[in-house]
């Protein structure tokens, strides 16, 4: 498949744009002792980066199968609450570094930058608002917004059509987890980039489909250059 020159770039948010201490991972494990659900961070953190009640439905299923449905909607319910009450409030919330940066020199060349997300709307609105982004941004997508979130590609397309953009050639997706590498190689993205910022170090990367892994967002804007896919030499 010959690609063509990336015209949308379509980034995760907690871990890749979006410092992340485990804090989403916390939350989440939170959530789910509140209803006294006991889970550990690393199984939680094999879930992150999927939209969080097939997360919630999944680490149930796996660790307390007599869990029901109205069990995962409550769960849920508190853990919008957590991070809401943390995005809103916490001190410590900020980008990953260069990561307005990236979006500023990416729009200079022309390149339409997106977001897609595990995270609700009301989340996501919050973050962006908090960070100062939205004039940097063309396109947000949020999990709740789309049919399947990921690994599944639903959001890549939506984030498509919402920005223009009908070759799933001319469409980068960076990500610091396995299911967002999987769904930029489900959508056929031209670019799967795996990012080291976030939850996953390279050598679990690796084993998903993927072109590329690199150290930070910050490295994106050199690697379309050497990969000479930026409509600016």
């Amino acid at each position: 498949m010959q690609t063509e020159l990336i015209k949308l770039a379509v980034f995760d948010m907690a871990g890749t744009t979006v410092y992340d201490d485990d804090f989403v991972t916390r939350a989440l494990c939170d959530a789910l002792q509140l209803h006294g659900y006991s889970i550990s961070l690393s199984a939680a953190n094999e879930v992150m980066g999927i939209a969080k009640p097939v997360a919630i439905e999944m680490l149930l299923d796996r660790f307390y199968p007599d869990a029901t449905t109205k069990n995962i909607a409550l769960i849920h319910e508190d853990f919008l609450r957590l991070m809401i009450d943390f995005y809103k409030n916490a001190p410590g919330i900020c980008e990953i570094e260069g990561a307005s940066q990236t979006f500023r020199a990416l729009q200079d060349q022309g390149i339409k930058v997106g977001l897609d997300t595990g995270f609700s709307r009301d989340i996501t609105d919050i973050i962006i608002q908090r960070l100062g982004w939205a004039s940097l941004l063309d396109v947000s997508v949020s999990s709740d917004e789309v049919a399947q979130g990921r690994p599944y590609p639903d959001m890549i397309f939506k984030a498509m059509d919402l920005t223009g953009i009908e070759d799933v050639r001319q469409v980068a997706k960076i990500g610091d987890t396995p299911v967002d590498l999987e769904e930029g190689h489900r959508a056929g993205c031209a670019l799967v980039v795996g990012v080291l910022s976030g939850a996953n170090d390279k050598e679990a990367l690796q084993k998903h489909p993927h072109t590329h892994i690199i150290d930070s967002i910050v490295d994106f804007t050199t690697l379309l250059k050497q990969e000479r896919l930026s409509p600016v030499a």
